[in-house]
């Protein structure tokens, strides 16, 4: 006979989790007032999108509801109609990836603003607003060197024929391709082709610069900037000092204490062989939980009480755990439990992402589901 079907409380995976992540909204909010002061003549928005870089769109939401931030920004439509239930009628909420036809009455309803990235768009979106006879807002996305998303200087034409004018949106954008390459030669060039596209919407709001145009200058600034990874901690500047609070920290539990002797060796694929004998901590993070297995032996880690000792990673990091040779630490007390920094001052974000050969955006938004998530 076929047992029933019992229903898990999804607490219970997080209650007793060997690792906690730290989300310190009031950094948060630090990293937003520091970038709007820094803007000046231009608004702050705030972009929410892959659920605020994986820390939680709705406690980091409401943190920036205590903020002058007016307008955010997110990918896809489900996160619009969520980030919706979460704010009120007040904000903006921008849609980056455009619409699909079968959704525009859903963006309405919602009151979400498209960002139409394509000449189909732009033709069904004037369509739409000419049957209800009402101007539903939209902003408009410009290519200026990502060919990513966005109209280029030829769609612009066909949008100013009769047919479709008139057509105005509420918001003109385009996205840097290299902002965080301050002296990159295409900063320079985007600038340029972005004042030709908006000169053709003279009284229409400009926005450019997400979290590393706004470090480029006021020249890139304009009405209204879009940060996201800056707000969330990560440096906007690389190669440079972070000018950004630490809104991140994650700490892993040790599972269990070990000596191996010389020759041994760790891990899947005996990846890492002991020089001489070594003291092991078994660390209860592993790539299931966003620690890249690409990590292996090549990131350090710290110990809560002893943050000036690296504690390297050694073997290849598997699902549930990695493994740190504590040798380091000599004759300090270290037991089962104690707490392990992956994560933190000591452990930036910017040195685990060079160490995995990619960016910290990457590192936020892969931290896995398992972690007790403590906002404060």
């Amino acid at each position: 006979m076929m047992q029933p079907y019992i229903s898990i409380n999804p607490d219970l995976f997080t209650k007793n989790a060997g690792a906690t992540l730290s989300i310190d909204l009031n950094a948060i909010i630090k990293n937003y007032d520091l970038l709007n002061n820094k803007t000046k003549m231009a608004r702050c928005g705030a972009v929410v999108k892959a659920n605020a870089y994986g820390l939680g769109m709705l406690p980091v939401a409401r943190a920036l509801q205590k903020t002058e931030c007016k307008n955010f920004f997110v990918a896809y439509l489900d996160e619009g109609i969520a980030l919706r239930s979460i704010l009120g009628n007040e904000y903006a909420i921008y849609v980056l990836n455009g619409f699909y036809p079968y959704d525009a009455k859903t963006f309405i309803n919602y009151n979400l603003t498209p960002v139409l990235n394509d000449l189909k768009q732009v033709k069904l979106w004037v369509q739409i607003c000419k049957d209800a006879n009402f101007n539903y807002p939209a902003a408009l996305q410009f290519d200026t060197g990502m060919s990513r998303f966005g109209i280029d200087i030829n769609d612009l034409r066909i949008i100013q024929d009769e047919s479709i004018s008139p057509f105005i949106p509420t918001l003109t954008i385009s996205h840097l391709a290299c902002a965080d390459d301050l002296n990159h030669s295409l900063n320079l060039i985007q600038l340029q082709r972005f004042k030709a596209f908006i000169h053709h919407f003279p009284s229409v709001p400009a926005s450019l610069s997400a979290s590393s145009g706004i470090f480029l200058g006021e020249n890139w600034h304009f009405d209204l900037t879009r940060p996201g990874a800056a707000l969330y901690g990560i440096n906007p500047v690389p190669g440079h000092k972070n000018p950004m609070y630490p809104v991140v920290t994650l700490r892993s539990k040790i599972l269990q204490l070990r000596e191996i002797p010389k020759g041994a060796t760790v891990g899947y694929g005996a990846t890492f062989t002991a020089d001489k004998a070594l003291k092991l901590a078994i660390v209860s993070t592993g790539y299931a939980d966003g620690f890249f297995r690409s990590l292996s032996n090549k990131i350090c880690v710290k110990h809560i009480d002893h943050p000036d000792i690296p504690l390297p990673v050694i073997g290849r990091i598997s699902m549930d755990c990695l493994c740190i040779n504590i040798s380091p630490l000599a004759n300090k007390k270290v037991m089962i439990d104690d707490e392990i920094e992956i994560i933190g001052l000591n452990c930036p974000i910017e040195t685990i992402a060079n160490a995995a050969n990619t960016i910290g955006y990457e590192i936020l938004t892969a931290l896995g589901n398992r972690y007790r998530r403590i906002y404060n």
